[in-house]
Formats: C-alpha cells, sequence, structure tokens
C-alpha cells in the first residue's frame, strides 16, 4: 500500500491506496509547529482507527505547500514505516510538459493536480482548486501545464471582509435564495458564493477564449462542495484528484 499526502495551508488529506484505488481517507488541520513525534502519532491512531497495519505501507509520497512540515512529515514516515516518503519537488517525474515562464516555481499541488487529470479526465482540461486560494489552472492535449490564476480562497476574502467591518456578521456559506440580498447575511453569502462561482465561470469563459474548449472542467478542494453547485459552467467534482497525482508520481519514480 502506498501513502499520500497533500499538505496544504488549511487542511492536510491523506489517502491510503491499495493499487489503484483509495482504500482510507482522512482530513485533518494544518498545524504548524506540530512535531514529527505528534504527527506519528496521529498516524498511528488513523491507521488503528481504520484496522490497518502500519506495515503494509511499502512507500509514501507528499505535496507540501508548508515547507516546515515537509521534514516532520517524512520522519514521522519513517519513524512508522521504516520507509523514506518521496518529496513533490522539481526532478521528480511527473510526465508533465511544464509551460510556465519559470517551471521550478510550479506549486507540488498544481503539478500533482495536474498529473491527477492527466490519469483521470480527456484533455485538455481546466482545473478549480477552491481551497485556502482559488485557483484555475489549464492542461493541455499535450500534458502541457499552460498556466493558471491565483485569487484569494472564500475563506480568506470571508475572514478579510468580517476583521475590518464590525457589524457585518458571521455567516454559513450556503448559497442564498436570490443574488440581490434583503438581509446581512443573504447579501454577504451572495458576494462570497455567487461572487466566487460568477468568477470562476467569467475566467473559464476567459480561459477558453485563450486556449480552447476544453473536454473537462474539473473540481477540487475543500469549499468546491459550496461553490460548483451555483456555477453555471459544467464542472466535475473530484476531491480525490491531488492524491490519484501524488499516487501516480509515486509509481513513476518508484
Amino acid at each position: 500500500m502506498i501513502l499520500t499526502l497533500d499538505v496544504g495551508n488549511t487542511n492536510i488529506n491523506l489517502g491510503l491506496f491499495d493499487g489503484d484505488t483509495i482504500c482510507m481517507r482522512a482530513r485533518f488541520a494544518t498545524e504548524r509547529d506540530k512535531t514529527d513525534d505528534q504527527f506519528a502519532v496521529l498516524l498511528h491512531t488513523l491507521f488503528t482507527m481504520n484496522n490497518y497495519a502500519l506495515s503494509c505501507v511499502q512507500g509514501g509520497i507528499i505535496s507540501s505547500v508548508v515547507p516546515e512540515l515537509t521534514a516532520a512529515l517524512e520522519s514521522a514516515i519513517y519513524k512508522l514505516t521504516e520507509k523514506k516518503a518521496l518529496s513533490l519537488s522539481p526532478g521528480l517525474k511527473t510526465g508533465l510538459n511544464i509551460l510556465i515562464d519559470n517551471p521550478a516555481q510550479l506549486g507540488a499541488d498544481l503539478a500533482a493536480g495536474a498529473v491527477g487529470t492527466v490519469c483521470r479526465y480527456p484533455l485538455p482540461a481546466f482545473v478549480v482548486d477552491l481551497g485556502t486560494a482559488t485557483k484555475i489552472y489549464a492542461v493541455d492535449s499535450n500534458k502541457g501545464f499552460r498556466g493558471c490564476m491565483i485569487a484569494p480562497g472564500v475563506n480568506v476574502s470571508l475572514k478579510a471582509l468580517t476583521d475590518v467591518s464590525s457589524l457585518l456578521p458571521t455567516i454559513q456559506l450556503k448559497p442564498p435564495k436570490k443574488a440581490c440580498g434583503t438581509n446581512s447575511v443573504e447579501s454577504m453569502q451572495s458576494g462570497v458564493i455567487l461572487g466566487t462561482a460568477a468568477m470562476i465561470d467569467g475566467l473559464l469563459d476567459r480561459f477558453a477564449e485563450e486556449l480552447g474548449t476544453p473536454k473537462s472542467i474539473i473540481a477540487t478542494g475543500g469549499l468546491a462542495s459550496s461553490i460548483v453547485p451555483v456555477c453555471r459552467h459544467v464542472i466535475q467534482r473530484d476531491d480525490d484528484l491531488i492524491l490519484y497525482g501524488l499516487k501516480a508520481i509515486y509509481d513513476k519514480n518508484k
């Protein structure tokens, strides 16, 4: 079995693969001061809860946008399994043709998501990643990573709004009944949720004007479930896209 870990700014997603199938999933908060021993305890507990033996882990791979946690996770995995996990960084084979100004700047999460897209969907494809940041990126029919857009994420925007506006309340991330809100909560939901959806729809149109019509549009990330249902484009959700990409990269480099 292969352990995959996607370390984001808000959450860490874990997938345990048996062959090409995810047999265990977990999500836990990104805590930047956690030590390798604390991660080891957490991983041991997750495996025990799900009735899997750590001895079944044959290898692992990590994508991380939080560099200070990468070494701690690598150490935790080695302590538990005596296997050295791969870390997704320049030098690993991905099968992508990275067509941006400086390929070394491509984030590990974007690289893994693009590889997952190549493995699982018809190309060309656009991917919407709704996490701490909102990202849209394009993968062409020749497995080329063409570029992306990055904007503040839904929760980042909402926190910025409420932090500087004393009278605005905390709200649930659910779609309002109408775009033209008639109370504070509904108006904020319209701005945050429908506003993000409208941005995504508009940028997908602009991507298509520049790069051509895609065969697939995929959404991933922790906030996809709140935004995708109100987008006007047909978008397929895949919460495990990055994990599948990591497994494919592991297989290329094992």
